[in-house]
């Protein structure tokens, strides 16, 4: 039985070549500039060129909405050579109490904002964060394509949409939907089963997997099924001498639609380490092992 590696090679994505994992700033915001200032070097001295924000992050910090784009935006003021280094994703269409608006004169207002706040005049990916399941498929096609052409979003990309609510917006786009970003994660298995790795592939879409250390629950197992999960994984670390989380990574990208783990870390050390994910080898029976025993059942 073979060997097969996870995805090692840069992967192309919105047109740019970028790194096999991502650094996200979920939890960017609240952060002093140095200390931001050194996530983002560290992340680069990892390899890191896919960076992934989003106008809601920071929200529950003192910052309060777009602190996370803010920060970043002042690191920019800072060290305007960084901001040529990175391929840049943010994402927008979520509002606190609402939930979704991605109504057109909502859409226009947060792309705009987005950028003010990141002091750049364009980010290379622009993504819906969830459906709005009151706005029509048309007239958010129309918004992005008229943000597109005025060169404010280099591509267009969704984030926790269905296969079906790609495709109808798919379907008014005269650009294709170049992305995917949901949950996947050892412990959150649906892109494998709903169809949107098929459709990823299919279509040539790229996936981004936020989330795939399972929340925070792989690095502390607090119950048997996971604990069984993380077993599988530390078996596989300490035969390469990598970190549980790099195991992890490893087994996220080992598939063929080619997941991009968003890496969550703020910690620089840590960032650090994302390397170590490109060196564990899986075999399909151990790839399978870790997805049954998630199950909690064999496959038939």
């Amino acid at each position: 039985m073979s060997d097969f590696l996870p995805a090692l090679a840069n992967v192309t994505f919105a047109g740019h070549e970028v790194s096999p994992i991502a650094w996200g700033m979920w939890r960017f915001a609240g952060a002093d500039l140095a200390n931001a200032r050194a996530r983002i070097d560290a992340a680069f001295e990892a390899g890191v060129t896919l960076f992934d924000t989003a106008d809601i992050y920071g929200c529950d910090t003192p910052g309060g909405f777009g602190s996370a784009e803010a920060l970043l935006g002042d690191v920019f003021a800072e060290a305007p050579g960084l901001r040529d280094k990175m391929v840049l994703a943010t994402k927008g269409g979520i509002i606190l109490g609402v939930p979704y608006d991605s109504s057109a004169r909502y859409l226009t207002s947060a792309i705009d904002i987005s950028l003010k706040r990141l002091r750049t005049d364009h980010v290379e990916l622009w993504q819906i964060h969830r459906p709005d399941l009151l706005s029509h498929p048309q007239e958010i096609a129309r918004t992005l394509e008229e943000a597109h052409r005025a060169g404010k979003i280099g591509a267009i990309g969704v984030s926790n949409f269905t296969p079906a609510q790609t495709a109808a917006l798919a379907k008014f786009l005269p650009v294709p939907v170049v992305s995917h970003q949901s949950e996947f994660s050892p412990l959150h298995l649906a892109p494998l089963f709903d169809g949107i790795f098929d459709q990823s592939m299919a279509e040539g879409m790229s996936f981004l997997a936020w989330s795939p250390l399972g929340g925070g629950r792989l690095g502390d197992p607090a119950d048997e099924h996971t604990r069984a999960v993380a077993a599988l994984l530390d078996a596989k670390a300490a035969e390469y001498g990598v970190s549980r989380a790099a195991a992890t990574y490893s087994w996220v990208m080992a598939h063929p639609a080619r997941p991009i783990p968003i890496v969550g870390t703020q910690n620089p050390d840590r960032i650090k380490e994302i390397p170590q994910a490109f060196a564990p080898r899986w075999t399909r029976a151990e790839w399978y092992a870790v997805l049954q025993t998630s199950m909690g059942e064999n496959l038939p």
